[in-house]
């Protein structure tokens, strides 16, 4: 099994696997008593340990179950007229995009969409092209740290800062980033932030953050609203009804399990054998190149060959042939015109997966 897809849904190592056993069991020797008496000192420590991991204050930081959560409890939140509007770019992730179509429906307020050309965009033109989408009714605009699809990094401090120049909140929707990249959520300063922890860092799925900046917490509400009704940030988000808890107990194994690999040498080692990778497949299929070129990141994106059918449902089709007949997990993106593999790299793949790619796209292109 060649698994090329790492960025999707993360990978759980074994020992987390483990840690997250244990707490379940510690939970289950007493439920009602570890979810009433024990949860909010534990809770705190491994809040404490994700956020010393994000460079901010413990205070500011909760968990979420996914970023989609996290997204929609910040989108739910906001305060719309008719005529408001919400700035996404047209490389966001499609659920985000959903959820904020939703929150601007019930409002009468509407999307806009700041087009990023592809594949020839080039992220540092991000903040001029944002400055010129600013208008005087947009109350959010959603920024990707790492767009989900196309692997961009975009240049978020420039613009997060533009945005805070004009009076413009700014959500960012961090989800590839936490053990991806290194962060200062205090640094960045932008209103909010939300970040996934079982995609690159190791936590088991359902363990996820959302940050608010301080003076952005005073109306941020989950979307499961409980016994922390308007008690602060803290208190609304620590208890939203009765769920595990395990994904957040264990997330700090995650940490020290990535530590163990090397830190920010395992990223570095990722990085290069996905660009490695990409230039392989490239110079075999011959495709456009991002202008991106080399993103610096654990993920890249590789034109297929001309031949396929450049459509969703012909992309789903190719990922699920690649995966039945070649046991080769990868996603598979339509985009500009022609067929996509977006490739991940980490630290149990080696080159030989990514080159089972060749004879498996010749075979299925026929």
């Amino acid at each position: 099994m060649a698994y090329l897809n790492h960025g999707t849904v993360g990978l759980t190592p074994w020992p987390i696997l483990r840690q997250a056993a244990a707490w379940r069991e510690a939970i289950e020797s007493n439920p009602a008593r570890f979810l009433r008496l024990e949860l909010p000192d534990r809770l705190a420590w491994a809040r404490g340990e994700v956020a010393r991991f994000v460079g901010a204050r413990p205070d500011d930081l909760v968990f979420a179950v996914n970023a989609t959560a996290g997204c929609g409890a910040v989108l739910g939140s906001l305060r719309l007229a008719p005529g408001d509007e919400i700035l996404l770019t047209d490389h966001g992730y499609g659920a985000v995009r959903h959820a904020a179509q939703h929150v601007a429906g019930r409002s009468g307020a509407r999307l806009a969409t700041l087009g990023l050309p592809f594949p020839e965009s080039d992220p540092a033109a991000l903040p001029a092209l944002l400055g010129r989408a600013l208008r005087p009714r947009t109350r959010l605009v959603v920024l990707d740290h790492i767009t989900s699809e196309t692997a961009l990094p975009l240049p978020l401090a420039e613009a997060v800062a533009l945005c805070r120049g004009a009076g413009v909140p700014v959500l960012v929707d961090g989800a590839h980033a936490p053990g991806h990249l290194t962060l200062d959520l205090d640094a960045l300063a932008a209103d909010w932030y939300v970040g996934t922890l079982h995609k690159w860092a190791f936590a088991p799925r359902g363990a996820a953050f959302l940050w608010a900046r301080s003076d952005r917490q005073d109306d941020l509400e989950p979307s499961a609203i409980s016994w922390g009704y308007r008690q602060g940030l803290q208190a609304s988000f620590g208890w939203t009804g009765t769920s595990d808890p395990t994904p957040y107990l264990a997330a700090p194994a995650g940490l020290v399990f990535l530590a163990g690999l090397g830190g920010p040498a395992v990223r570095a080692r990722n990085a290069a054998l996905a660009r490695e990778a990409a230039a392989m497949l490239r110079g075999c299929w011959r495709g456009p190149e991002p202008a991106v070129g080399d993103n610096g990141l654990a993920m890249h994106l590789v034109a297929l060959p001309e031949g396929f059918a450049a459509n969703p449902s012909a992309a789903l089709r190719l990922r699920d042939r690649l995966l039945r007949s070649h046991r080769i997990e990868v996603p598979v993106i339509a985009r500009a015109g022609r067929l996509w593999l977006r490739l991940s790299a980490q630290v149990y793949n080696e080159l030989a997966d990514y080159e089972r790619l060749v004879p498996a796209i010749a075979a299925e292109r026929g």
